[in-house]
């Protein structure tokens, strides 16, 4: 495999809504092209955004209706998929000739997901990633994924795949997505902390794989015109911190830290067998007559219509 550019594109959703922040992906275009990144990954719930500090009206055992209005509003900003956005985005990706890995609020009937979106400059929206466990209050607004969307896709920097945020930190999910043969593990986020820093690196280490984590960057709440309880006035509701790994847990590039940009870094995927000669964690460095996994890929629906 050639040695190529792989980008995080740190931005964050817009107040004005999915229309705004799809104009502000958009307006990347050509940093792109100049750039030469063959893969860009994007923070997660970018489209549709990350309602932080929303509590949708919910306290324990009941639900005021100004949180079901919030709860429609939300709604409303979420996307569907596929649709305009993502025909929008596929359009990018062919121009540009990257691969793009975009996070998203899905729509599905009446419930929401957060949601990745695989998209590439020939076939176009490819494949998608719901994530499967909600970290605490999400699970109050988005629903969870099942198996059937765990994909690893053959692009021009190589196999990639990966997890949204705190997905990142189920082990028997990257034990799952390592057997996959994952060489660029793309981490969209909204994770801000040196702690999501250090465990980007713990997964590019254990992987023994290259890791893209882009996150979302948000001005103050009194900036955005928002209100969230307790937050200090100056502070950014989201500050960033997307970065770039190598497989051996080297930082490639970042943290980028407090405003936008596009990352990027070159990898080499021909790295990986050098890193893996004494750790494969799903091959030589296994006990499978010790530990087995099994892993569900079936679509779990909850109605199924057997037609005679």
């Amino acid at each position: 495999m050639p040695i190529s550019t792989v980008a995080a594109l740190q931005i964050g959703a817009l107040p004005g809504g999915k229309a705004e922040t799809l104009e502000q992906i958009l307006s990347y275009e050509d940093e792109i092209l100049r750039s030469g990144a063959q893969l860009v990954v994007m923070p997660e719930a970018l489209l549709g955004g990350y309602p932080k500090g929303e509590n949708f009206g919910t306290q324990l055992g009941y639900r005021l209706p100004e949180g079901r209005e919030a709860f429609a509003r939300y709604f409303a900003n979420a996307i569907d998929v596929p649709g305009t956005e993502t025909e929008a985005l596929t359009g990018l990706s062919a121009r540009t000739g990257a691969s793009l890995v975009v996070g998203v609020i899905e729509r599905s009937g009446s419930t929401l997901y957060c949601t990745v979106l695989y998209i590439e400059p020939v076939g176009g929206l490819v494949a998608k990633h719901r994530k499967l466990m909600p970290t605490g209050t999400e699970r109050l607004i988005w629903g969870k994924g099942d198996g059937s969307t765990l994909p690893v896709i053959e692009t021009a920097v190589g196999r990639i795949g990966g997890a949204v945020c705190w997905e990142n930190m189920m082990p028997l999910l990257r034990t799952a997505m390592y057997a996959k043969g994952v060489h660029v593990w793309c981490a969209p986020t909204v994770d801000e902390r040196e702690m999501w820093q250090v465990s980007m690196r713990h997964i590019a280490h254990e992987g023994r794989c290259f890791v893209v984590s882009g996150c979302q960057v948000q001005a103050s709440p009194e900036a955005l015109g928002v209100q969230v309880a307790h937050w200090p006035d100056d502070r950014p509701l989201i500050a960033g911190g997307s970065v770039i790994v190598g497989p051996m847990g080297d930082l490639l590039a970042g943290p980028l830290l407090g405003g936008a940009g596009l990352l990027t870094a070159q990898i080499d995927t021909d790295d990986l067998v050098r890193a893996r000669y004494d750790y494969d964690v799903v091959g030589h460095y296994a006990r499978p007559d010790i530990f087995e996994l099994t892993v569900d890929e079936r679509a779990k629906p909850g109605v199924r219509f057997i037609a005679e």
